[in-house]
């Protein structure tokens, strides 16, 4: 039995992946254009909306649940989260804790929605975890300032 070896190359091998941050199209599809198969249905579908809608409209009312939920989606499409406006105690609270304390309370008086609530809470809570790298952050250095400051 031969030893089987491989062909030696005379170049090195390219990497032809994609960088990060690198495209093979930089400037990607122009804005507002459309697949050629959006486009072909457009047109099929041009000037039969009504007859369409109307159809979607019998069918529901006939008890098709797929023809109900879509034609429910236009009538009362699924509501958005909007922005609460929020008042909190005056003075501000004085620590992370009492502003979440702040924002179940309100929550419960009915102020606020429970899930803006969850959400405020959650913010405050990642506040408090910056806060506290921050405050170690800060220590760290101190303690290598009195190291160095020992040394010498």
């Amino acid at each position: 039995m031969g030893v089987h070896m491989q062909p030696e190359t005379t170049h090195p091998k390219q990497d032809t992946r994609f960088k990060p941050g690198q495209s093979g199209n930089p400037a990607g599809r122009p804005k507002g254009s459309r697949h050629k198969y959006t486009l072909a249905a457009q047109e099929l579908l041009a000037g039969e909306s009504e007859s369409l809608t109307r159809k979607a409209i019998e069918l529901a009312l006939e008890g098709d649940v797929t023809a109900l939920r879509l034609c429910l989606e236009r009538i009362a499409p699924a509501l958005k989260a909007t922005a609460p406006t929020i008042t909190l105690e005056t003075p501000m609270p004085e620590s992370l804790t009492e502003t979440a304390h702040a924002f179940v309370k309100a929550a419960f008086q009915g102020e606020i929605a429970p899930d803006i609530a969850a959400q405020l809470v959650s913010a405050v809570a990642s506040v408090a975890r910056t806060e506290e790298l921050e405050n170690v952050k800060e220590r760290l250095e101190s303690l290598e300032r009195a190291i160095k400051e020992r040394r010498k």
